[in-house]
C-alpha cells in the first residue's frame, strides 16, 4: 500500500495514522490517495511499515522502538520528529508539529479501538483544536470532527448522526433530525445526542451558543 501523492500539498488535509485499531485497508487507500502528507505516530510505526504504507514524517519520543529502526529502507527521506514532552499526548503532538508546516486540517485515523485511554483522550482533544483547525477522526463505523456554532449539511435520509457534547453543550437546536432539539443543554455522560437520524433526504441544520459538541457521522 502506498500513498500516490497527487494533491499539491497544503490544499488538502494531512493524514494522521496513531496507533489504536486499524480501518478497512480500502478506506485507509482511499485517504492516502487524497491526503498528500503521511505523519505517522511512532507507536504505529512498524504496523505501518509492515503494510508498506509511503510517509513522510514520523513523530514520537521513539523511546518504544528498537535500536536501528532509523535505518529501515522505507524510512529514507521521511522526516523525523522527535517530541519527548510528555505533556501533550501524541495526537497533540503530531497536530502541532502539522500547524507548524502551515496545515490547516487533518484527519486521523487508527485513532479508535485497542486501549480505551488512547480512544477516549483522542476524541477530548478534538475541542482543543476548535476554529483552529479542521480536524477529523475516521474509523470503519464514523467521522468525528467539531461542530461549528452554526451548522449546515445535506445528508440522506435515514443518516445516523451523534451529537456528543465535551462536558456541556447549550441552547443547541436541530432541523430535520428525528429526535429535535430546541434551544437544549446536552451534558456528558448524562445527556447526549446519541443515536438520531436524518428525517428527510436534505439539509440539518444544528446550532449552539456555548460549550463544545462533536458531530459523529455514523455507519455500521
Amino acid at each position: 500500500m502506498s500513498s500516490h501523492h497527487f494533491v499539491r500539498e497544503g490544499q488538502e488535509p494531512a493524514l494522521i495514522i496513531a496507533n489504536g485499531a486499524a480501518c478497512d485497508p480500502e478506506r485507509m487507500g482511499q485517504l492516502l490517495e487524497w491526503n498528500p502528507f503521511v505523519l505517522v505516530l511512532d507507536g504505529a510505526l512498524h504496523r505501518v511499515l509492515e503494510l508498506g504504507i509511503r510517509i513522510d514524517a514520523v513523530l514520537g519520543d521513539f523511546d518504544s522502538l528498537e535500536a536501528g529502526w532509523e535505518s529501515h529502507p522505507m524510512l529514507q527521506g521521511v522526516a523525523v520528529v522527535h517530541r519527548p514532552d510528555q505533556e501533550l499526548t501524541d495526537l497533540q503532538k503530531g497536530l502541532e508539529y502539522l500547524m507548524e508546516k502551515g496545515q490547516h486540517a487533518a484527519n486521523v485515523v487508527w485513532a479508535t479501538g485497542k486501549r480505551s485511554d488512547h480512544h477516549f483522550n483522542n476524541l477530548a482533544t478534538l475541542p482543543r483544536y476548535a476554529g483552529i483547525m479542521d480536524v477529523a477522526i475516521i474509523d470503519d463505523h464514523s467521522r468525528i470532527y467539531n461542530l461549528p456554532r452554526q451548522f449546515k449539511k445535506w445528508y440522506p435520509k435515514g443518516t445516523s448522526i451523534s451529537l456528543i457534547p465535551i462536558m456541556e453543550a447549550t441552547g443547541v437546536s436541530t432541523s430535520n433530525l428525528a429526535f429535535g432539539l430546541q434551544n437544549e443543554a446536552l451534558h456528558f455522560p448524562m445527556r447526549s445526542g446519541s443515536s438520531n437520524r436524518v428525517l428527510e433526504d436534505g439539509f440539518v441544520e444544528i446550532q449552539y451558543q456555548n460549550g463544545h459538541l462533536l458531530l459523529m457521522e455514523c455507519w455500521d
